[in-house]
This record gives C-alpha cells, sequence and structure tokens, in this order.
C-alpha cells in the first residue's frame, strides 16, 4: 500500500454509479447478499462478541435477512406506515441490523441516536421529528419512560432484551413473526425517498437533522472501494458507536455491498490492550479507527500481539497526525489511510490503496465527486491558500450528497450556495491535488496577520510525551487580535505546573512555526465534547470570555 500502484486520473475518468430510480437497499444489496449462499453455506455478515471479548457468535447473511424479514412483520402488525420515523437506540448487537433493515423494507424511517444519550436528548429528537416509534435496548427503557408524556406523537414503544409492560418485544413478537417478506408486501421504495435520519453533533446550535434516502447507501460503494478498499473475503472492524454516521460508513452499507464480514465488539469504554488482542484472535483484515486510538497503540509495546492479519487501516473521525501514521505503520507494516467526509456526504476525500500517501493530507477527491478549495464567493483559489471544502453541485446530483436539512431552510441556504455545498471545513490543496485539512471554518485564528489552524497546534501539542489531549482556541488579544490559547489533558505521571507550561511551549515552538505556539495553557482534568466526542471549542471560547 502506498507504493503509488493506484492510476487516480483513470479512476476518476471511468467512475460511473447507476442508481436506479426504484431502489430499496435492503431488499436490492442485503437480500441479493443473502440469496447468493442460499442453500449453501451461510457467508458471515457478523462475528458478535460478547464485552468478555471471549464468546462470539457468527450470523450469516442469510440469518440478517430472515431475522429483518420478521421484524418487518413486526412493524406491520403494529400499523406503521412508509414514513414514519422511528428513534432507535440499539448498541453493538445483531439486532441493530434486524431493526435497521426490517424499518427499511417497510419504508419506516430510522433515526439511529448514540447510546450516550440522555433522556433529555431523546425527548428533543422525538419532538423535533413527530417520531411515532422508539425501538431501544432494556437499558435505555427508563430514559423514554421519564419522557414519554412529554412526546406527544410517540404510539409504539419497542424493546429489545426483556419483557417490559408497556412495551413489544422485539424478541417475543419476532418470534411469531414469518421469515418471508418481500417488496409485493409494502409501497413501492424510490431511491430518493428518506431511509435514515441522522442528527449532527453541532458545536454551536441544537442537532440537526440529515436525511439520507436509499441511494445513499448505494452511494457508499465509493466509500467501499476507493478509501475502505473492501472485498467479500475481509473481516472488517471499524470502531464506531451504533447511533453515528459513521457507523453508517463503518458497520452498515460498505461492508454489505463487499459482502464483507464485519465485527462487532459490544462492549462500554475503550481498552486498548482487549482492543488488540481481538484483532489478533478474530484475524481482523481491515481496520478503521479515530488518530485517538492510534495514538494511544503508539504508546503501547504492541510487539506481543500478531496483528499480521490486518491488510489495510484506516483514520476517520478527526485529522491524523503524522506521527501517529508513522509509529503505527513501525509497529504494523500498515500506512493509515486517512479520509474525509460529513454525515451529509459519503466518504468525498481520501487516500486511496494504492496511492502515496502524504503524511497529514486527507487525500484527493474520489471519483464522481468534485471537490474544491473555494472563496466566500465560490471561486476556487490558489494552491496553498486556505479556503472552504466544497462539493459541486453537478448533472447528475454528486452521489451520496444530502439535499438540505430537514425542515430548517435557513440551515440549508447558509450551506448551499454560488453551485457549491459548504462543509463548514477549511483546508489548502497543493500543487499535486492532494488537501490538507485546516480546521472549521468558525475555528480559524488569526494572529498577528496569521491565520492559524486549532489543528495543527493540537498535533503539535499531542507530540510531548505529557499531553494526552489538547484543544487550541483563539483569545481576543489587543495587540494581536488573537493569541493562540490551549487547554491541556495531562498524560498520566504529569502534573500541571509552570515549569510545565514553559516546556510545552518550547516544544510546540520546535515543532511547528514559532508564531503558532499556545502563549497561554491552561490545565484541566477533561476537555468538553458534543455527544459523538468532538471538542466543543465554542464552550472553551464561552469559558474564556466569561
Amino acid at each position: 500500500m502506498g507504493t503509488g500502484t493506484f492510476d487516480y486520473e483513470a479512476a476518476r475518468a471511468e467512475f460511473k454509479l447507476d442508481l436506479p430510480g426504484d431502489f430499496n437497499f435492503a431488499f436490492d444489496v442485503l437480500s441479493k447478499q443473502a440469496a447468493r449462499t442460499e442453500g449453501a453455506a451461510d457467508k458471515t455478515a457478523l462475528i458478535a462478541v460478547a464485552a468478555d471479548g471471549e464468546s462470539a457468535e457468527k450470523h450469516g447473511y442469510g440469518d440478517l435477512e430472515r431475522a429483518s424479514n420478521q421484524f418487518a412483520h413486526v412493524l406491520q402488525d403494529l400499523g406503521t406506515q412508509k414514513g414514519d420515523f422511528a428513534f432507535v437506540m440499539i448498541t453493538r448487537i445483531p439486532a441493530f441490523y434486524h431493526v435497521l433493515f426490517g424499518c427499511m423494507k417497510t419504508g419506516v424511517v430510522a433515526m439511529p441516536g448514540t447510546n450516550l444519550l440522555t433522556a433529555h436528548d431523546i425527548e428533543y429528537r422525538v419532538n423535533r421529528s413527530g417520531a411515532k416509534i422508539v425501538i431501544v435496548t432494556a437499558e435505555h427503557a427508563k430514559k423514554v419512560e421519564a419522557v414519554r408524556d412529554k412526546c406527544p406523537t410517540l404510539e409504539h414503544l419497542i424493546i429489545i432484551g426483556e419483557e417490559r409492560d408497556g412495551w413489544t418485544c422485539k424478541e417475543t413478537a419476532c418470534a411469531a413473526a414469518s421469515e418471508q417478506f418481500d417488496r409485493s408486501m409494502v409501497p413501492p421504495t424510490r431511491a430518493d425517498d428518506p431511509m435514515l435520519i441522522y442528527f449532527t453533533s453541532g458545536t454551536t446550535s441544537m442537532p440537526k437533522m440529515v436525511a439520507r434516502d436509499h441511494s445513499y447507501g448505494l452511494a457508499h460503494t465509493i466509500t467501499c472501494n476507493y478509501w475502505q478498499g473492501l472485498r467479500g473475503e475481509d473481516i472488517h472492524w471499524t470502531l464506531t458507536d451504533t447511533g453515528w454516521a459513521k457507523a453508517a460508513w463503518g458497520i452498515i452499507f460498505p461492508p454489505i455491498i463487499a459482502g464483507a464480514a464485519i465485527l462487532l465488539y459490544d462492549a462500554p469504554g475503550f481498552d486498548a490492550e482487549m482492543h488488540l488482542k481481538l484483532i489478533e484472535k478474530f484475524k481482523v483484515t481491515t481496520f478503521c479507527a479515530p488518530p485517538t486510538v492510534y495514538r494511544v497503540f503508539a504508546t503501547m509495546d504492541i510487539s506481543g500481539h500478531d496483528l499480521s492479519s490486518i491488510r489495510h487501516c484506516i483514520g476517520a473521525g478527526e485529522p491524523l497526525n503524522p506521527e501517529a501514521m508513522r509509529s503505527w505503520k513501525a509497529a504494523t507494516g500498515c500506512d493509515i489511510h486517512d479520509g474525509y467526509g460529513q454525515t451529509e456526504t459519503v466518504n468525498i476525500v481520501a487516500n486511496f490503496p494504492g496511492m502515496e500517501i502524504r503524511p497529514g493530507s486527507m487525500g484527493k477527491p474520489v471519483p464522481g465527486i468534485d471537490i474544491g478549495i473555494i472563496d466566500d464567493d465560490g471561486a476556487v483559489v490558489d494552491d496553498d491558500t486556505v479556503g472552504h471544502i466544497a462539493v459541486k453541485i453537478t448533472d447528475p446530483y454528486p452521489p451520496g450528497l444530502f439535499n438540505g436539512y430537514f425542515q430548517d431552510p435557513d440551515a440549508t441556504a447558509k450551506s448551499f450556495r454560488n453551485g457549491w455545498y459548504y462543509t463548514g471545513d477549511t483546508a489548502t490543496r497543493d500543487s499535486d491535488g492532494y488537501i490538507w485539512f485546516v480546521g472549521r471554518s468558525d475555528d480559524i485564528i488569526s494572529s498577528s496577520g496569521y491565520r492559524i489552524s486549532p489543528f495543527e497546534v493540537e498535533s503539535a501539542l499531542v507530540e510531548h510525551p505529557g499531553v494526552m489531549e489538547s484543544a487550541v482556541v483563539g483569545k481576543p488579544d489587543e495587540m494581536r487580535g488573537e493569541i493562540v490559547k490551549a487547554f491541556v489533558v495531562l498524560s498520566e505521571g504529569y502534573a500541571p505546573s509552570d515549569e510545565l507550561m514553559v516546556e510545552i511551549q518550547d516544544f510546540v515552538k520546535q515543532q511547528t512555526a514559532p508564531y503558532k505556539y499556545p502563549r497561554e495553557i491552561v490545565f484541566r482534568e477533561a476537555l468538553p465534547k458534543t455527544i459523538s466526542g468532538k471538542i466543543r471549542r465554542v464552550e472553551l471560547r464561552a469559558e474564556d470570555e466569561g
């Protein structure tokens, strides 16, 4: 990998993705994968590993087909209709797939939510969408019951894992349902009919609703082929909660398109040693994790683990700093292929398998989608100039790009203008077309005429052994306009002191341009984050001003 064997221009020129008018991902992809092994050994779709890391169950594509058919019958028996909204909060267990694909088959629009949501979060999502159905695992039932009376549109409560008064038990209801279900039993589904809704983890506002239609699932063929490089024989593991859009990328659409096996590890928190053991035990071949995880692995002695099964590694969720990439490759021989996209898109920028990797770059635009680095007026900026990352609105419409925020014309108008979709992120593009992430549009620090990326300073900070995590913001300054201010969580064994602060400042000056160093450092026990784990710099700025 990373040896320059990928013909990028040919891939872009030859790309074609047929999006049929009538399409339902569950029937047209999952059902066909299941049919391919009918009458033979069922091909593994899921490897569901228990929290202890020891016991595991394999579930075939035929198993998913039959179980989702049963759940589709359950929804029909409850009287649900195509277009009804269902709030879904399920842990990393096979039932997540039964529910999601059962909803797809009936036309019910599932709204996955991360398992970290509170009762208040559930109330907001149900009422904002007018959801009629709630489907949750047993540990979340009390949260729903706490706000049930405040959610007037709710008609049906479905629970997974136990019998409970006032709820329909999925297991009991499915056991009585037929395993046969086909599209003749439901109204036809168009490719542009809504399939899923995700709530974005806004850093400056309440979460917005992003509707994803059935064609979105098929558009993840781009993610599958040009970033993840998945094959039918792969055992793929993406570290994600089921409620994030990253789940759509990593544990739903691309692996099922490829016919790969998906590893599910249903345990709270992150145990680095256990994750390494599971890679070794189940011979994971393709692995996707956020840079934070790779950084943790880089601090460990992993020589005692046989990770030779891994053939392709992916970084996602936040920009990847070069040092983490170098450390992982030294330990495993694998490059980490960074990529970029949003809840609102599929993968749109990637380091493709076989393409030269430039550490720190997100890669190049994927085939089928035109990406520009543009100014406020929609004009493409010069190379090595900071601009907005944007998707050009083309005919045919860019595959996998959403059409706007659900019932939010103001937010939609702000993002779609000048013939582009503005992602809200900024980057530069070099002369060879590689794109380099800079930061959120509203996070750029302007100090003494310099434009400073918070990410670049944060990347330098975390290279210091005493820094476990960092967040950087601009602090208003009469002389310089803004100065760089860092909030730092220290590694174990380090204690806050003026001496350590100066040491870290000097370290950053050596790692990057001196004008970027943090003139102020605040040591903290933890950083404020959104529910999906993104640092809330807006809260740090407000805290500073307050």
